[in-house]
């Protein structure tokens, strides 16, 4: 296939599992525990901000503590044999950028920033779990929440915008621990496809997505990622990737 070799990788919660992080959609994941209309809505901040800021603060603290996995370090790795590689994550976790990849698009922004649902203003979460209150208040009187995507809400559009752009002129799309169902953002998927990338797709289980993949692999991604490197170096050198037919 003659096209630019350019590579994203697209990752889901499932790539940060083995760091000890649950998922959401998966067997035993946080969702089995609780209703996401319970704490992952602007509705459930507005009626229980205590609730929802306590149960966010526990999980900044499980990110907090995690470290990343072979499959991130893997990903990482391609970056710097390969400088155009994008990493578009679904994830809130920050451990692509500590395991080293540069260029990372936050679909579903991070649990490392608050902000004030007030005015915008962003603080850093180490901060601010150690102010006032559940949540702490912003100077301007408005209560800082965590700087994550909520069900109901957009996705930040530069972010998506660029990921979208990506995935449509990409020569290869490495599909990583998602489960593939939640849209806008597994839409990506299809723009690969549709645009004649080449798609792999590293994941525990089948998606609804799998069909358009060329390539697939079954397995935990700190497994599998490590052994496509060398796969992936010679793909870049040889500035083509393999044929998606």
């Amino acid at each position: 296939m003659d096209r630019a070799p350019s590579l994203v990788v697209f990752t889901g919660a499932g790539i940060s599992q083995e760091s000890g992080i649950s998922t959401f959609r998966d067997p035993g994941g946080l969702w089995e525990r609780f209703r996401p209309e319970e704490l992952a809505t602007p509705e459930a901040f507005a009626a229980k901000p205590d609730v929802v800021w306590r149960w966010y603060r526990w999980r900044f603290e499980k990110v907090r503590a995690a470290e990343p996995n072979p499959g991130h370090r893997a990903i990482a790795r391609w970056q710097e044999r390969f400088p155009s590689l994008l990493v578009v994550t679904q994830n809130v976790d920050r451990l692509h950028q500590r395991a080293g990849s540069r260029e990372v698009v936050e679909l579903h922004g991070d649990l490392w920033t608050a902000r004030c649902a007030r005015c915008g203003k962003r603080v850093a979460m180490e901060r601010a779990i150690e102010l006032p209150g559940e949540p702490p208040a912003c100077a301007c009187g408005g209560l800082l929440r965590p700087n994550v995507v909520w069900f109901g809400e957009m996705l930040p559009q530069e972010a998506f915008l660029r990921a979208d752009a990506a995935a449509a002129h990409c020569g290869l799309f490495v599909v990583v621990g998602t489960s593939a169902r939640v849209y806008p953002a597994a839409g990506l998927i299809e723009v690969a496809a549709e645009g004649g990338a080449t798609v792999i797709e590293v994941n525990r289980e089948e998606t609804p997505l799998s069909a358009l993949a060329t390539r697939t692999y079954r397995g935990p991604a700190g497994e599998i990622l490590p052994g496509l490197t060398p796969e992936i170096e010679a793909w870049a050198k040889e500035g083509r990737w393999p044929s998606p037919s």
